[in-house]
């Protein structure tokens, strides 16, 4: 088990200015899987401003089931960005700004081990968990899946599980529930 003694903590309010940011890898652990995708836009006070993303090259295989999923190929991911080059421009475009996304622990776990492994140095930006505001306040949901919350709200899923589709979907549901939680 890993232990991100520098990561950040969990914010329990909606900052107006923050950066949602989604990734997508070739499986659940990073201890063996590889980031093939890194996206992150950010907001200030609900404007979208400015927007990062970039396929990552990685070393081993992306596999049917991750092709089908993403629509990510290995060829496209061949075509992506060194990892090292990835990382260190995601972090400079995230600076110190909050992090936003969906069961967000996974993509900051994943970034924090890889940002540690590649750049000697941690991800210690604080971050909220919208699936956590899902939960809370639409519980009447048959899961919190992030299409599912999406759908509720009528936001379009077209595009669901590339990273950049993503962030923005995420968004959408964070700006719907900020609505019934009136924040």
């Amino acid at each position: 088990m890993n232990i991100r003694s520098d990561k950040g903590k969990h914010l329990e309010y909606i900052p107006n200015d923050y950066t949602v940011v989604d990734i997508e890898t070739t499986g659940l652990s990073s201890a063996v899987s590889e980031i093939i995708e890194i996206s992150a836009i950010k907001y200030r006070s609900g404007a979208e401003v400015d927007k990062f993303s970039t396929l990552v090259k990685p070393k081993g295989r992306v596999s049917w089931f991750i092709t089908n999923l993403t629509g990510i190929t290995q060829q496209m991911a061949d075509a992506g960005a060194d990892i090292e080059w990835a990382l260190s421009t995601f972090s400079d475009f995230l600076g110190g700004d909050v992090i936003v996304g969906y069961n967000v622990n996974f993509d900051i776990n994943f970034l924090y081990d890889n940002l540690m492994a590649h750049l000697g140095k941690p991800l210690s930006n604080d971050y909220v968990d919208v699936l956590r505001y899902a939960r809370r306040y639409l519980p009447q949901l048959p899961d919190h899946k992030q299409t599912t919350v999406a759908e509720y709200f009528g936001i379009s899923v077209e595009g669901a599980h590339r990273a950049a589709n993503d962030c923005l979907i995420c968004n959408g549901c964070l700006e719907r529930l900020r609505g019934i939680m009136k924040l």
